[in-house]
Parts: C-alpha cells; sequence; structure tokens
C-alpha cells in the first residue's frame, strides 16, 4: 500500500489540476460535535477504506492522464512509452561519454532515393522547407530502413519512422522534463530541454555508444508514422513546424 501512495504521489507532477478546496475547518468542527460518539472501527474496515479511496484515486487519475491507462501503468513506472519512443522520466540521468556513433548502416541519401528505402511516406515541414541533408539507417534484410532524417541548418533535425514498431529511441528525461501538447489535434510530447537520447536496435537492444545529448525535443505520431523533432526551439515553434508537414 505505501508503494501505491508512493506512486500516486509521483503522477502529481503530470496533472495540472486546480487548488483543493480548504476542508480542514470542517473536518475539525465535525469532529468537535461528536467527541466519542462513533466507535473505533475493527482494522479489516480500515484497511477496506484505504483500498476504495486508492481505487478511486487510480481511476480519477486514469481519466486525468491524456493518454489514459498505458500512460498511467508507464508513469508508475518511471517510464513513458510514447510513438515508438521510451522516456525515463528519472531525476537523475546518466549523461553520455565519450563521441557518439551514427545510427546502424546510417547513410547519405537523396530525398526520392530515401522515400524508395524506407516503408512510410517521408513528409517535408513547409515551414522549414526542402532539408539540407537526409539520412536513412537501419536497414532489415529486405534492405527496407527503419528511420529517415531530415537535417536543417546543421541544428534542427526530424528523424521519421514506423509508429508501429519496438521503441526506437530511448530519451532520459532528468531535469529537462517531459509534458503533454498537441500535433494537430492529437497527443504529443515535448522534452524541454537537454537529454540524453539513445537508439534502440531491431532486437530491442539499446545502443550505448549512440547516446548522445539531444537538444529539446517534440515527439508525436500521425497516419501511423512516429516523428521527433529537435533543435533549439521554444514548444511553440517546434508545434508550427510539426503541424505544417506535407
Amino acid at each position: 500500500m505505501d508503494d501505491l501512495e508512493r506512486e500516486l504521489r509521483d503522477l502529481s507532477a503530470w496533472l495540472e489540476t486546480p487548488e483543493p478546496p480548504d476542508v480542514t475547518a470542517q473536518v475539525r468542527a465535525r469532529l468537535a460535535a461528536e467527541p466519542g460518539s462513533a466507535p473505533a472501527r475493527p482494522r479489516w474496515w480500515r484497511r477496506r477504506w484505504r483500498y476504495a479511496v486508492a481505487a478511486a484515486l487510480a481511476a480519477l487519475l486514469i481519466a486525468l492522464l491524456p493518454p489514459g491507462r498505458a500512460a498511467l501503468a508507464d508513469a508508475v513506472t518511471g517510464l513513458l512509452r510514447f510513438a515508438g519512443i521510451t522516456i525515463s522520466t528519472s531525476s537523475e540521468p546518466v549523461l553520455p561519454t565519450g563521441s557518439p556513433s551514427p545510427l546502424p548502416a546510417q547513410r547519405s541519401a537523396e530525398l526520392e532515393e530515401a522515400q524508395r528505402a524506407v516503408r512510410f511516406p517521408i513528409r517535408v515541414p513547409t515551414k522549414l522547407g526542402p532539408p539540407e541533408r537526409v539520412l536513412v539507417a537501419d536497414p532489415d534484410g529486405t534492405g527496407s530502413h527503419r528511420v529517415a532524417t531530415l537535417l536543417y541548418r546543421g541544428e534542427l533535425r526530424l528523424d521519421a519512422f514506423d509508429g508501429r514498431l519496438d521503441p526506437v529511441f530511448f530519451k532520459q528525461a532528468g531535469g529537462a522534463g517531459a509534458e503533454w501538447t498537441q500535433v494537430g489535434g492529437q497527443q504529443a510530447v515535448w522534452v524541454g530541454g537537454p537529454h540524453p537520447v539513445s537508439y534502440v536496435d531491431r532486437s530491442g537492444t539499446v545502443r550505448e555508444e549512440s547516446a548522445r545529448l539531444a537538444a529539446a525535443t517534440l515527439i508525436w505520431e500521425e497516419g501511423g508514422v512516429s516523428y521527433r523533432l529537435e533543435g533549439q526551439l521554444t514548444m511553440t515553434e517546434a508545434v508550427e513546424i510539426a503541424t505544417s508537414l506535407e
């Protein structure tokens, strides 16, 4: 029970709720008006009451937390899984060391060639225009690549991949934290500051050699394709870019 109470408290950081009314005076007045009138409840009754309250709180959190049950289950374990990306909500990230390696079998490609190399449509944000460079990475046995990346001005990065795949990136949020927003009316996640990010290969193994410190990132899913837009952007700027995909 103590673990459940602690986990529910931890979830409060994800919720935006109004300040509760002060009922302390009401409770004290009621207790003063009925001194000794109620017999002591047996232990089993108090235990049942605590479980009922915990169940009610969990139901309330499921209703309030934007993605619902899945996000609640992940949040209480310190992980958030969204759009093919796993985000650690730990407050003590392990910063990457050394120079990060590129994604598996990553190579440059022209935009049309990259489109033929992946099994999902590559959409370009009109807010940014044509990319300066295009990368594809992690091919399977048939040569179909798992990730397509558009690069802009050497500081903006848009990764796209099949949203139905297992997690592709692992982020450890740390001090920046993660918050919910929307892209085109759909749920999205914003990580507002630098944070470690690693690549998760096809076997589900986190590729530590790919670990690097990423800039602020917007994560969303649209039409079965997952996206992560990374760069020196505000959340408003990132959402504007994301909504301009075509």
